[in-house]
């Protein structure tokens, strides 16, 4: 392998002194245009690289921030990581991405490699079956800023960025049944998840407020994968009374059983009703369009971007901010919409 170019290279190249090649190389004003422009030509042609690591080591910095998310295959994930990646470029940051595949252990083991890395804080999403912050630890005795967004539980001095999700649930719901829909069932992922749980929790507050019995057959938990949606669809043809109202907290798994559905013959919106969430692309794709709630990602990643950088730059105290809280928008498409209450 070939050795890097250092400065003392380019200094004995051109005998000239460290200092001068250092100071040229970051553009001090103590150098004078002409030799800057003659160090950094012979630098680039010399093919040498700024060692930016052992420069941000010596100021305690190394202008990273890691990031940890459950899947990059998301469509809503990648709308935060765009936000994220936006204010981290206008903020001279970059990021280190990783996924825990929904493992808490393969989280344990993101942790420890963004610990090695030397970030300046972290940015976190829950994996499905995390029961707690245990792994973060050296990060908080560290006094290393840390953010969990979208996925998220409580932490003290921990800012959590989220929707409220007991309220777009509640909102999902009671949209089929003020479409006429008497029987709605409600598809989900691991309650053990903030997320999941409180989409439930409004689902449940609606039918409670219409007056319907909450029934644990119409209460189904799914990894909310493209095949879970084809069994939920299948599941769904063999009851003896199929539900008229569907809502799954998942477009891509929604979209699947709703194609499912329509091959079994079940017409939507008429026979069934459905309503998912994340407003992802194949919302829009499929047919009908799919009704859905808004999930802000991108402006999710910006804030939780940008929340952390201010914080790192003394311009906030993450210990005074608990909690952020995004708006939500409920939009109604034609997999929804009844030309009349049934």
């Amino acid at each position: 392998m070939q050795k890097d170019v250092t400065i003392y290279d380019i200094a004995k190249l051109l005998e000239l002194s460290p200092a001068t090649v250092s100071r040229a190389l970051n553009d001090h004003p103590a150098i004078s245009s002409s030799t800057k422009s003659l160090i950094t030509s012979k630098a680039k042609e010399m093919g040498y690289r700024s060692n930016l690591f052992a420069s941000n080591l010596r100021r305690q910095r190394t202008n990273t921030i890691g990031v940890i998310v459950p899947r990059l295959d998301s469509a809503f994930m990648s709308t935060v990581l765009a936000g994220m990646e936006k204010i981290a470029n206008k903020s001279n940051y970059n990021l280190i991405i990783s996924q825990s595949l929904e493992s808490v252990k393969k989280e344990v083991a993101n942790a420890k490699t963004m610990f090695d890395s030397r970030v300046d804080g972290l940015l976190v999403s829950l994996a499905a079956d995390t029961d707690d912050l245990e792994h973060f630890n050296t990060f908080f005795r560290k006094g290393i800023p840390m953010i969990l967004f979208d996925r998220v539980m409580p932490q003290k001095n921990c800012t959590n960025i989220v929707i409220d999700n007991v309220k777009a649930g509640y909102d999902a719901t009671m949209h089929l049944l003020d479409q006429g829909c008497k029987q709605v069932m409600h598809v989900t992922g691991n309650i053990k998840r903030n997320v999941y749980a409180d989409r439930l929790k409004g689902y449940k507050m609606a039918l409670v407020d219409r007056g319907i019995p909450i029934s644990d057959e119409l209460i189904q938990l799914t990894d909310l994968t493209r095949q879970a949606g084809l069994d939920m669809a299948s599941h769904i043809r063999q009851m003896a009374s199929p539900p008229d109202g569907l809502f799954v907290v998942s477009d891509f798994c929604a979209a699947s059983c709703m194609g499912a559905l329509r091959q079994y013959g079940f017409a939507i919106p008429a026979d069934i009703a459905v309503v998912g969430f994340n407003n992802d692309p194949v919302s829009q794709v499929v047919e009908p369009n799919l009704s859905t709630i808004h999930y802000p990602g991108q402006e999710m990643g910006e804030i939780a971007a940008q929340t952390l950088i201010n914080h790192l730059n003394g311009l906030l105290h993450l210990n005074t901010t608990n909690s952020i809280l995004l708006n939500y928008e409920l939009i109604i498409r034609q997999s929804s919409q009844r030309t009349k209450a049934l």
